[in-house]
């Protein structure tokens, strides 16, 4: 059994920022309890990113739900649904351009 994409956004700004989303339903796993993999990045125009939420299960020291800056990758990120999860990385993404 393969992977289902089931959420996917990009869009770019009038500053050359932009964000690329992808959510992916998988089979069930211990790397993937919720059976959803997924990679939502704020990169800038040249493509360093400022913000990315991932649960990519190799990154020791933080939990599966985690996110990365530039200054590192952190976890007080809490999951609870895909829906709130993209609304958050939306928000975040909104508060890092009103910088």
């Amino acid at each position: 059994m393969g992977s289902t994409v089931i959420y996917e956004d990009q869009d770019t700004f009038d500053d050359g920022s932009r964000y690329e989303m992808i959510a992916t339903e998988i089979p069930t796993s211990s790397e993937f309890p919720e059976g959803i993999k997924y990679r939502f990045q704020y990169m800038t125009e040249d493509g360093r990113t400022l913000l990315r939420f991932d649960n990519f299960p190799d990154h020791p020291g933080v939990d599966r739900h985690h996110y990365h800056t530039p200054d590192g990758v952190y976890d007080d990120l809490t999951y609870t649904t895909l829906k709130d999860h993209i609304q958050t990385f939306y928000n975040k993404v909104d508060q890092y351009r009103e910088k």
